[in-house]
């Protein structure tokens, strides 16, 4: 926002162009989803981030960036959806809590490892260092996969363009899964419209140094990874419902404490601020596991692909929604973010009811396979 000279809204834009893309791109993996094995998916997509990424370190203005930013996300989205497809693929379900757990707890590594780099490295150096960097260690996770997974192709059904498309439409709207995409779009939406403004709102309204921001995303990442283990191990043991409910209204402590603060030392910023990650990323795992075992075997690749495609569209429109409301005054700092946390946790109150009405399909699609 410094270096460039943009807007809180221009910021939210740019955030919001790398999901939007992954929504569309989203869209176009539920169409061939089940066409192709995983892992060639996988590379295919991993290939796309890495240039999208360096297209980002070679961007000069606002403009060539937000460009960029729009072809890795059309990639980076469509890796989340094959990731969570794998996984739904070789967990059964008895243990995919704890698996999501620790998929889940990859972004909470990427926090506590990624996220200060990058801002070391855009300190030390310039900004567009931090994403050559993200190119250079993508591409070694690329030939790391490449030895690693498996092939996953019994999933693959034959069928024309025209007969993806009409069977696509049919997965989107069939009621069972449009609840689930929807409760997964007001999850989404509820955290989105916080999550692209606390460093902002850090710098300038709660006092937090620039260079301090890297301890906020280090020390919140890290209690993250151990959070969502054992998120995902109660998840296992009670339900997801149950689970999913204690975080929902854990999380309105955090979401208020730090969307009405002001300014505060940085360890008590640190408590608040990790309090707040460790609770909104939690929410993700209950409802992912819940979701996940809704689909059918033979449509989850789609069910994945619309998934995330859903849960993309439900951050960028969040993120520029929120971009509405959230402004510089006249003294420097951010107004309006303190309504925006009221909303969240409106939100929020609300997904407790529709978690309990998909949790209801989840027992009755489980009934239903067993007497099958």
């Amino acid at each position: 926002m410094r270096t460039l000279s943009i807007t809180p809204l221009q910021f939210g834009t740019l955030v919001s162009s790398y999901n939007i893309s992954a929504a569309v791109t989203g869209l176009f993996f539920g169409i061939i989803a089940d066409k192709y094995d995983r892992k060639f998916m996988l590379q295919l997509n991993f290939i796309g981030f890495i240039l999208g990424t360096i297209a980002c370190g070679l961007s000069t203005d606002f403009e060539t960036l937000v460009i960029a930013r729009i072809i890795a996300g059309g990639f980076g989205g469509t890796l989340t959806a094959v990731v969570l497809a794998m996984v739904s693929d070789l967990i059964p379900f008895e243990r995919r809590g704890n698996a999501m757990g620790t998929v889940m707890s990859s972004f909470s590594v990427a926090s506590v490892l990624g996220v200060p780099i990058g801002l070391f490295i855009a300190e030390k150096f310039d900004w567009h260092y931090t994403f050559y960097f993200i190119a250079a260690f993508s591409f070694l996770v690329f030939l790391l996969s490449n030895l690693v997974f498996p092939k996953l192709a019994d999933h693959i059904q034959p069928t024309r363009i025209k007969e993806n498309l009409t069977r696509l439409w049919s997965l989107l709207i069939k009621p069972d899964y449009l609840k689930s995409y929807l409760l997964i779009f007001v999850n989404v939406f509820s955290i989105f419209v916080l999550i692209p403004y606390l460093a902002p709102f850090a710098v300038k309204n709660v006092g937090i140094l620039e260079t301090d921001l890297k301890y906020m995303y280090f020390v919140g990442g890290f209690f993250t990874v151990i959070t969502a283990k054992v998120v995902g191990k109660y998840t296992d043991k009670f339900n997801p419902y149950k689970v999913m409910t204690f975080l929902l209204v854990l999380s309105f402590i955090p979401i208020y404490l730090y969307s009405t603060a002001e300014k505060l030392p940085l360890g008590i910023f640190l408590i608040i601020s990790t309090f707040f990650m460790t609770m909104v990323s939690g929410r993700m795992i209950p409802l992912m596991t819940m979701v996940s075992e809704i689909s059918a075997t033979k449509d989850r690749g789609t069910f994945m692909g619309l998934l995330n495609s859903i849960r993309s569209l439900g951050s960028a429109i969040a993120t520029i929604f929120a971009g509405v409301f959230i402004y510089e005054n006249d003294v420097g700092t951010l107004s309006g973010f303190d309504q925006v946390g009221y909303f969240s946790i409106f939100l929020s109150f609300l997904i407790i009811f529709g978690c309990k009405h998909v949790y209801k399909i989840l027992l009755k699609v489980q009934c239903e396979r067993k007497s099958a």
